[in-house]
């Protein structure tokens, strides 16, 4: 079940919330939940993400995840290489009137998609992963999930 894009209030990026199971076409294009598809309507940037996924970004969200990533020092050896990578990997989009997105294909053998896909809202971005990773992945982190809440949410 998915929720969608809740806009924010005050100028903040849009949440994007909740799963969706489409499939890949053969022309590699994959359709976005509808509830994605305002905020994404003026382009986006797909990237490679962490656990082999691919990221769907608004163009704002990109431009603020560049600027902080710009901040870092490039004499870094470990700041140069993650943006080489980072950056190489980023492909300027924009949906169809149908809410496609082509899915490059250096993206799909990274996250190693062909045709099941889980689209995955995930806060202020989305992630399109191979639906058989995916499941392995909340197979190995869902037990951990209740366990960690006070370690990442900063409690007040």
């Amino acid at each position: 079940m998915w929720v969608g894009a809740v806009a924010e209030k005050g100028g903040l990026p849009p949440m994007f919330l909740g799963t969706h199971a489409p499939k890949i076409d053969d022309k590699g294009r994959v359709i976005l939940p509808a509830k994605f598809r305002d905020p994404l309507a003026e382009g986006l940037i797909l990237t490679k993400g962490q656990e082999r996924c691919i990221v769907v970004w608004t163009k704002q969200s990109f431009d603020d995840y560049a600027s902080r990533l710009r901040q870092a020092p490039q004499t870094n050896e470990r700041t140069r290489s993650f943006s080489r990578v980072f950056f190489s990997s980023a492909y300027s989009d924009q949906p169809d009137k149908q809410g496609r997105v082509t899915l490059p294909a250096s993206l799909r053998d990274y996250a190693q998609i062909d045709r099941d896909v889980v689209v995955v809202g995930a806060d202020t971005r989305i992630e399109i992963w191979n639906a058989g990773a995916w499941q392995d992945y909340l197979a190995s982190h869902e037990q951990g999930f209740s366990e960690i809440d006070g370690e990442v949410v900063p409690q007040m």
